[in-house]
C-alpha cells in the first residue's frame, strides 16, 4: 500500500462529498454541517479552504484512490494554524491516517498548529498524542452529526 499526499483535484470534491454522508464518520468526527447532503453548503467550505492564503490541503491518496483529506488553516489571523483530517471508513485501522499525517507535519512546519477532537475519538487522539500534541483546552460544542453537545479536546503541537 502507497500513501501519498498531493493537491486535491477537482474529482477528490465528489469523494470527499460521499465520505461526509457516511453515519458512523460524521458520528466519530463529530461535526457535519447542519445538513450534510446539501452539496452547496459543502462547494462553499472546500471552496474557502481551497482558496485561502494560509492553507494548505491536501488529498490522501491511497494506490492512486483518494482515501481523505488533510488540512491546516487560519480560523483567523490571531489563532495558532488548525489541522483537520477526514479518512473514509474503509481505510480505517490501516495505518493510513498516522502516515498521511506523518508526511503532512513535514510539509506543514509552522508551529503552534492545533487540532479539535471529540474526546472520544480515540483513534484520532492517538495519532495526535503520539505526534506530540498535548492538551490545552476542552470546549463543549453543539455537533450537529450527533444533535447534542459533546467535549471537544483542543491539542496542540508547539
Amino acid at each position: 500500500m502507497t500513501i501519498t499526499l498531493r493537491e486535491v483535484e477537482t474529482a477528490d470534491l465528489d469523494q470527499f462529498f460521499r465520505f461526509q454522508q457516511d453515519a458512523d464518520a460524521a458520528h466519530m468526527a463529530g461535526f457535519a454541517p447542519t445538513n450534510p447532503k446539501d452539496r452547496s453548503i459543502f462547494d462553499l467550505h472546500w471552496s474557502g479552504l481551497l482558496n485561502h492564503d494560509k492553507s494548505l490541503v491536501r488529498t490522501i491518496d491511497v494506490d492512486g484512490v483518494p482515501a481523505g483529506s488533510i488540512a491546516a488553516f487560519h480560523a483567523t489571523d490571531q489563532d495558532p494554524a488548525e489541522i483537520m483530517f477526514w479518512t473514509d471508513k474503509q481505510f480505517w485501522g490501516q495505518g493510513v491516517t498516522t502516515q498521511a499525517f506523518d508526511q503532512f507535519l513535514q510539509e506543514f512546519t509552522t508551529r503552534p498548529v492545533q487540532a479539535r477532537v471529540v474526546e472520544d475519538n480515540h483513534g484520532s487522539l492517538k495519532i495526535l498524542e503520539s505526534r506530540g500534541f498535548e492538551e490545552v483546552g476542552e470546549e463543549s460544542v453543539f455537533s450537529n452529526a450527533r444533535a447534542a453537545v459533546v467535549k471537544e479536546k483542543v491539542l496542540q503541537l508547539g
